[in-house]
């Protein structure tokens, strides 16, 4: 019988570290005395001594744990640990994020007398936050976009912190921190309050399917001169910027410096990204998956402004009630409780991946018609493994860096993590001439405009 091998023991915290875990556990356990107690003042105490312990111990955390040590990509016992290979708390994290998306989704909404089921006691702690930013009580969705801009915002903190030798991380983790804070949170919090209509200038269509939906154009476009620049942007940023941008710099000017669901992905989920299935077949079901879901949406797109055209006779309630399925299934069901809920489980780009129609658009622009490329050195390559681990996106980055071949792949998002964890500088983001895209990188031309991370 040959002797089994038995997993080093994982080193223990310090007691810093776990006295910065600590507050954060009061934090949650103050969350759950907000969440149960029937007194609005207690509540309300409760509520923001939660926010702040989270908060506070979160960012203390991740002083202690990156910021006492050398800068790095550091990867070190990730798969053994319970929380980030697939153990208990992993399950646990996914159950609770899960729960919470589905009580969020399908049991918090207002039934007319102010009353958001099991969050109702959370939402009403926001009402003062609510009225100051808003003009108006808060509800079951202020209070999530409070939780995800909070939650990108302590764990972009992490980021920077853990990747603080990379110039190109901490500009892009700082990019989705403040696109999240101001077009997605502040700014539609403010138009509300000017009695304007809800609107995420950073959020275009096909992922903001509805923006370009016709009952939507004509909502807006009765609201005045605003309403009209608000279809306006969200046109030419879908049809015209969208394809113009991802030209010269790839998907990534979206995907990794813009989008919410990106930038969650990006801080919250980054503990995660080394989950992502490389298999074959995961590979070809992110094929099935993500164009159909992108041929979906444009089909429905474009039977609804049929529909509007022909006096609203053509589809009757068919059109409806497709963009309301639509809404549940990939809306809710995929990019809420599938796409996040599976973070421990699955990585933190399940969404991006399968599901985005928004990706899937500008995969393709990028594959076929862009000048963004990670060029690969494959002489320098010693096959340390470290850039397939951290890709997110369930890319092989190793198998093109061993061969020398540049990586074209339209579900690449230019995270430029791949480049930050190589230690030998293998990888380069790059936006050069067409001429030569494919070919290896002793040929790309010397004026190609190489962007280190």
């Amino acid at each position: 019988m040959s002797p089994t091998l038995a997993s080093p023991p994982l080193p223990s915290s310090s007691p810093a570290e776990k006295l910065s875990l600590a507050v954060v556990a009061a934090g949650l356990l103050a969350l759950v005395l907000a969440l149960t107690d029937g007194e609005l003042g207690r509540r309300q105490t409760w509520f923001y001594a939660a926010l702040a312990l989270v908060s506070g111990g979160t960012l203390a955390w991740s002083w202690v744990k990156y910021g006492g040590h050398p800068a790095g990509v550091q990867q070190n016992n990730l798969w053994l640990r319970a929380s980030t290979g697939r153990g208990a708390v992993a399950w646990v994290t996914g159950l609770v994020l899960t729960g919470f998306y589905v009580v969020l989704y399908w049991y918090s909404g207002n039934d007319g007398q102010g009353n958001f089921g099991p969050l109702n006691n959370l939402v009403h702690a926001l009402d003062g936050f609510s009225q100051w930013l808003r003009a108006r009580p808060a509800d079951q969705w202020f209070l999530y976009g409070t939780f995800y801009t909070l939650a990108i915002l302590l764990m972009g903190g992490r980021a920077i912190w853990k990747y603080r030798h990379s110039r190109y991380q901490v500009v892009r983790t700082a990019s989705v921190m403040f696109f999240q804070l101001g077009f997605a949170y502040i700014i539609p919090g403010l138009l509300q309050f000017f009695q304007q209509p809800e609107f995420y200038f950073s959020y275009f269509w096909p992922l903001k399917y509805d923006y370009l939906f016709p009952g939507t154009v004509t909502s807006l476009v009765q609201n005045g001169g605003l309403g009209v620049f608000m279809v306006f942007w969200g046109a030419v940023m879908s049809l015209v910027a969208t394809p113009v941008l991802t030209y010269f710099f790839g998907k990534r000017w979206y995907c990794s410096w813009v989008c919410g669901c990106g930038g969650l992905a990006e801080t919250a989920g980054d503990p995660y990204r080394h989950l992502s299935d490389k298999s074959r077949t995961a590979w070809r079901w992110e094929v099935r998956l993500i164009y159909t879901i992108l041929g979906i949406i444009i089909v429905l797109t474009a039977l609804l402004w049929v529909h509007f055209a022909t006096g609203n006779t053509l589809l009757g309630e068919a059109g409806t009630v497709a963009a309301q399925w639509y809404g549940f299934a990939i809306g809710a069901v995929f990019s809420g409780v599938i796409g996040v809920g599976f973070y421990p489980l699955m990585g933190s780009r399940v969404w991006c991946r399968f599901g985005c129609p928004m990706a899937a658009y500008l995969g393709l622009l990028q594959k076929h018609f862009s000048r963004f490329r990670i060029s690969t050195n494959g002489a320098q390559c010693i096959s340390c493994g470290n850039c397939s681990n951290v890709c997110e996106m369930g890319i092989d980055v190793q198998q093109y860096a061993q061969r020398g071949e540049p990586i074209i792949r339209a579900s690449c998002v230019g995270c430029g993590m791949c480049s930050t964890a190589c230690p030998r500088g293998v990888l380069n983001l790059e936006n050069g001439p067409k001429e030569g895209r494919y070919q290896g990188s002793q040929l790309i031309h010397a004026d190609s405009l190489r962007i280190l991370s």
